[in-house]
């Protein structure tokens, strides 16, 4: 049977090239707002000699996630992996001056919606599935207020999860990336030399080869 792979935020950056590293063995789901990215990475996977079902659909929609889900479960039955790589990186500002509408959105994708996802998908998951979550521990650090705060709850809620199934499944990973030249680590270096981080095909074959 076709081993599956759920990757939010498929579009671009890490989730992309998690995708085409796991295209050779898996059937990509590839979620994402922007649908030109989702295309464009479909060519790459066909070129690889994978298949993908793309799903431009945002993460903060919960509907949406349970229709996906839904589908999923009508189609195969079950996930075999799940990547959460999707990130809203709101713009550095002192905390003091945090704009509402950049904190709500980092709530709601980096936070929230994680919240609905992990009961969402865990059925799916069920004991012999993975899923897989990736740190940046950025809270604290000045200027970083909402990012920084968001996603440290995302990770609070994978940390938690982890614990609970360590005995029961579905496995919960938690991996470090590398820096990588990324258009989320662009906006929070901008000047920054690119040329020494490492390439997010690169950290996407670690990280398969670590699961």
């Amino acid at each position: 049977m076709t081993k599956l792979a759920l990757i939010t935020g498929a579009s671009r950056g890490l989730g992309a090239a998690l995708a085409e590293a796991l295209a050779p063995t898996h059937h990509i789901i590839a979620v994402a707002r922007t649908v030109g990215a989702l295309e464009a990475l479909d060519d790459r996977i066909k070129a690889l000699g994978g298949s993908a079902t793309l799903a431009p659909m945002d993460i903060t929609e919960a509907p949406a996630m349970a229709t996906l889900c839904r589908g999923i479960h009508d189609r195969w039955g079950k996930l075999d992996l799940w990547c959460h790589a999707a990130i809203h990186a709101a713009p550095l500002s002192p905390a003091s001056s945090i704009d509402a509408k950049d904190w709500e959105r980092s709530v709601a994708v980096n936070a929230t919606a994680t919240a609905i996802l992990i009961p969402y998908f865990a059925p799916l998951l069920g004991s012999e599935g993975q899923a897989v979550f990736f740190d940046d521990p950025r809270a604290g650090q000045k200027f970083f207020g909402a990012y920084g705060a968001s996603k440290a709850a995302q990770m609070g809620l994978a940390r938690s999860w982890a614990a609970e199934t360590v005995r029961t499944g579905p496995r919960v990973t938690i991996a470090a990336p590398q820096p990588m030249p990324t258009a989320t680590r662009a906006r929070f270096f901008p000047g920054e030399k690119r040329d020494a981080l490492s390439p997010p095909m690169d950290e996407a074959a670690r990280i398969v080869a670590a699961l």
